[in-house]
């Protein structure tokens, strides 16, 4: 680190700390401000095993954080791409109620999605639902035609380059071991040496508590990972899904069960499950870490958690190991899908703050501590919303650091 005297230093490259930075640059180009990535490359883990949906701002209460950064990130995102020549596409996305017992809930959806501002929603019944997606099997859906698809990578990758334009300093491969805090500064061990800075702003995604808890805070709620495990559509089964089909998702669980995504680069893919992961950044089934997995069960959110929903939770275990039974899931939104048009797909990791009473937390939770800034849940919408949640930090910090 050639220059170690920082007014801002961001822990976390991934695209909300990127967005932060970006901005930060925007709005107060005396700073100097550093973003220190524990990785080699930015944008590796929830940004990089993104989906890549543009979500419109559906699902979200009204009034919410959520529901207020996701149709505000949507637009100002959009607009992002356009200027950079960033490669987006407004493909679209049916919500399908696959039985009676789900239209009061897909009702839900449309009125909390009309009062967040979402344009062109529309009701539609099975025969329009063909025109959409021919393929589809469902007695009616909610239809968001402006749900779009990206690369949220490449969309991280811009926002780096326009802070580094801007004289802002990344450094790779610079794990945070110890945080140091005194009046008005704070010190960072990294695998790169020592940095010094008058202010923190903490995006780590996945270990965003404890970072916040190593700088001093005390945050009421810990991060459980959860994996998403996705199959692909073989080739000549991509016929089969135009863009973006969802069931109505289960209110009692944050995550919007299976679905089709249709990604920017042209492959089909089918999922996610959300099954408790054993390991902060375990993409795999067989990673595992006995010190975060004995730190998720010393938690009693944990417990607590496991209380409220270890039906659904088996449920996903048992369609993480059994390719039937994922498939019977899947087959309820599109009939003709077999077992031969699947093919073994990626996975990514939820960062989902818990409570300790044992709630999930349902919608983003930034705070604000002494010369800090904690991103400490910021799961879906958090990319689609990146721009507008970079904005708002940005703002935070013009307004309550005065480096």
């Amino acid at each position: 680190m050639e220059t170690s005297q920082y007014d801002i230093a961001i822990i976390g490259g991934g695209i909300l700390g990127l967005s932060t930075a970006m901005q930060l640059a925007e709005k107060a180009p005396q700073w100097k401000v550093a973003v220190l990535e524990k990785e080699e490359e930015l944008a590796t883990h929830q940004t990089g095993h993104n989906s890549g949906v543009l979500h419109s701002g559906i699902y979200y209460r009204p009034g919410s954080h959520k529901a207020q950064f996701c149709v505000a990130g949507l637009n100002n995102l959009v607009k992002f791409c356009d200027e950079n020549e960033i490669e987006y596409q407004r493909c679209g996305k049916v919500i399908v109620a696959t039985h009676e017992s789900e239209l009061g809930r897909l009702q839900n959806l449309y009125d909390r999605g009309t009062a967040n501002g979402v344009p062109d929603l529309e009701v539609v019944g099975p025969e329009r639902l063909k025109e959409i997606e021919p393929y589809v099997s469902g007695v009616k859906a909610l239809w968001a035609p402006h749900t779009g698809i990206v690369d949220f990578a490449k969309v991280a990758g811009v926002y780096a380059n326009k802070f580094q334009q801007a004289g802002g300093d990344i450094f790779t491969g610079a794990p945070v071991h110890k945080i140091t805090r005194s009046p008005g500064s704070v010190s960072l061990e990294t695998g790169k040496g020592t940095l010094q800075a008058k202010n923190l702003i903490n995006c780590a995604g996945l270990y965003a508590d404890k970072v916040a808890t190593m700088s001093g805070e005390k945050v009421g709620v810990r991060i459980i990972p959860f994996r998403g495990e996705y199959y692909t559509l073989k080739p000549e089964s991509h016929h089969l899904v135009n863009g973006l089909i969802y069931p109505v998702p289960d209110p009692r669980f944050p995550f919007l069960g299976v679905h089709y995504t249709r990604n920017i680069h042209g492959h089909v893919e089918a999922g996610p499950n959300a099954v408790l992961a054993l390991r902060r950044e375990g993409y795999r089934k067989r990673d595992f870490s006995l010190s975060e997995s004995l730190g998720s069960l010393a938690y009693p959110g944990f417990w607590k958690m496991s209380a409220k929903f270890w039906k659904i939770g088996m449920g996903e275990i048992y369609r993480s190991y059994s390719k039937g039974v994922f498939l019977k899931d899947l087959q309820r939104l599109l009939p003709e899908i077999q077992n031969s048009d699947l093919a073994s797909g990626g996975s990514g990791v939820r960062a989902q703050a818990v409570a300790s009473d044992g709630t999930l937390l349902d919608d983003f939770s930034i705070i604000e501590g002494q010369g800090s800034i904690h991103v400490l849940n910021a799961p879906s919408p958090g990319a689609t919303s990146s721009y507008a949640i970079g904005e708002h930090i940005a703002g935070l910090a013009v307004n309550n650091f005065g480096a």
